[in-house]
């Protein structure tokens, strides 16, 4: 399949790409799911820079160059590079250019993401920019749907939590909107989704509803999006501690509800999903993780200019 058109690309946010871009990544990501493991990153270096901590985006991003026999150089904590040392950003990137083929980056700065691609001379794909976007979740939480729901068209999707801080809801929210989704937001008042991303909705000539309970919104979903209250984007404790076990999802919640719906999380989970749930048939959330080796080697080969 000819992917030109994304290489050299940078991925900062989900609207970097078009829809018709996003499906191509998902049909690239079938075929890797399919055969995951081929010798097409070889002759390349992929620097891996995370200056916040990750297990999943992290750990994924590794397996998936590693499993298309590609060679990682970075670091997992800000504190173990010259950062530490009072290292700007802008020097930071500049030097890893020199090592590596194209960067995948995480770091707590909303905007830090977009930045980088403006210094650097190697593509840069961003995985977490403070609570700004997560695009690579984004992709794998399409792909994800799609893979469970049979079509990305006209679902009607649940996002409950921490709609406010969230990075991985406001790409998602985005990335549906291309595909004629109805929302149905479930937040405390204080974590509401920011108008900022509703405003997407409204361009679309799309629906949203939102709501305190999640009860409401059990019946009528294809897919509950779970969320974990994120203790580290509060500056106020207290705030944190008012709203933090809002939602809890519970087996027995699932009772009543579409036989095609499942329920995603992005994890990591605190305790918004009971452990019962997860050997339910609609509780897709590991395979979910799963999905985001595929879809990362995905990226990184049509950014690289190899699919």
């Amino acid at each position: 399949m000819e992917n030109t058109n994304l290489k050299n690309r940078n991925l900062i946010s989900i609207s970097d790409y078009t829809k018709e871009e996003y499906l191509k990544i998902l049909d690239l990501a079938e075929e890797f799911e399919a055969n995951p493991r081929q010798e097409l990153l070889r002759n390349y270096v992929i620097a891996s820079l995370f200056f916040e901590p990750s297990t999943r985006t992290r750990l994924s991003f590794e397996s998936a160059i590693s499993q298309l026999g590609g060679k990682i150089v970075g670091f997992t904590d800000a504190a173990s590079s010259s950062t530490k040392k009072g290292e700007s950003l802008k020097d930071t990137i500049l030097t890893v250019c020199n090592y590596s083929d194209l960067i995948v980056m995480r770091h707590p700065i909303d905007g830090s993401s977009r930045y980088a691609s403006e210094v650097a001379s190697v593509p840069i794909i961003n995985a977490g920019d403070g609570s700004n976007q997560h695009p690579t979740q984004c992709m794998l939480d399409l792909y994800s749907i799609r893979k469970t729901q049979g079509s990305l068209d006209n679902l009607k999707i649940a996002l409950v939590g921490d709609l406010k801080y969230g990075r991985t809801v406001h790409s998602l929210v985005e990335a549906m909107c291309h595909f004629n989704a109805e929302f149905h937001l479930v937040s405390p008042e204080e974590l509401k989704l920011p108008s900022s991303v509703k405003r997407h909705i409204k361009d679309a000539n799309l629906e949203y509803y939102q709501y305190t309970e999640l009860e409401d919104v059990m019946e009528h979903s294809d897919i509950i999006y779970m969320t974990r209250i994120q203790r580290e984007r509060f500056s106020d404790p207290m705030e944190y501690e008012k709203v933090k076990n809002s939602y809890v999802l519970q087996r027995s919640m699932l009772e009543n509800t579409k036989e095609n719906m499942r329920v995603l999380h992005p994890l990591p989970r605190v305790n918004e999903i009971t452990e019962d749930v997860d050997s339910h048939p609609k509780a897709y959330y590991f395979q979910q993780a799963l999905n985001g080796v595929y879809v990362r080697q995905a990226l990184l080969t049509a950014i690289l200019g190899l699919k």
